[in-house]
């Protein structure tokens, strides 16, 4: 059916009739707000008629229609959907196997002989290793309570807000 062959005018001026008239049973059961608002949106189509916005709010309805349509019935579009969700997949299996690259196993102990990582030492040579030390830190006690953040330094015997901020510290504040 084509805009044309469409009545407009008694299409638009039943809607906005049979909306005025849910609007005014929305307003006794719901409250005036509810029923004002929905008389707003009941003089819509009756508006679009008499401004003359149907037929380009026509156009466009038919343009979304038959995107849509398109978009779910066409076997090649769904053959595009499938070739990016497998894209997106390869991405991902990619950033998994760089990480578990990145992350693989720790380097060998160094080997005494002076002939590098990964070359044997001359025959008769004696293989040394280096110990690995860490720095051994303290076990710190389990604190109850926070950590506060340490005092932030004096401010400059020149700075502008230092006054400010000795009067400030003397009245409790801050």
């Amino acid at each position: 059916m084509t805009f044309d062959q469409i009545a407009w005018l008694p299409l638009c001026a039943g809607t906005t009739g049979v909306g005025l008239v849910l609007s005014f049973l929305l307003m006794r059961r719901r409250g005036a707000v509810a029923g004002v608002r929905g008389v707003a949106w009941s003089l819509l189509p009756l508006a679009a008629y008499l401004t003359g916005a149907l037929p380009a709010l026509w156009q466009v309805g038919t343009a979304v229609t038959g995107f849509f349509a398109g978009l779910v019935l066409s076997p090649t579009v769904w053959a595009g959907v499938a070739v990016t969700g497998l894209s997106a997949l390869l991405f991902l299996v990619s950033g998994v196997l760089r990480r578990r690259r990145t992350a693989g196993p720790q380097a060998a102990p160094v080997t005494g002989g002076g002939a590098g990582p990964g070359v044997p030492a001359a025959p008769g040579a004696v293989a040394q290793t280096r110990p690995q030390t860490r720095p051994q830190t303290a076990p710190q006690p389990a604190r109850s309570q926070p950590r506060k953040a340490a005092p932030a330094a004096k401010p400059a015997a020149d700075d502008d807000f230092s006054d400010i901020e000795d009067i400030l510290k003397r009245r409790g504040i801050g």
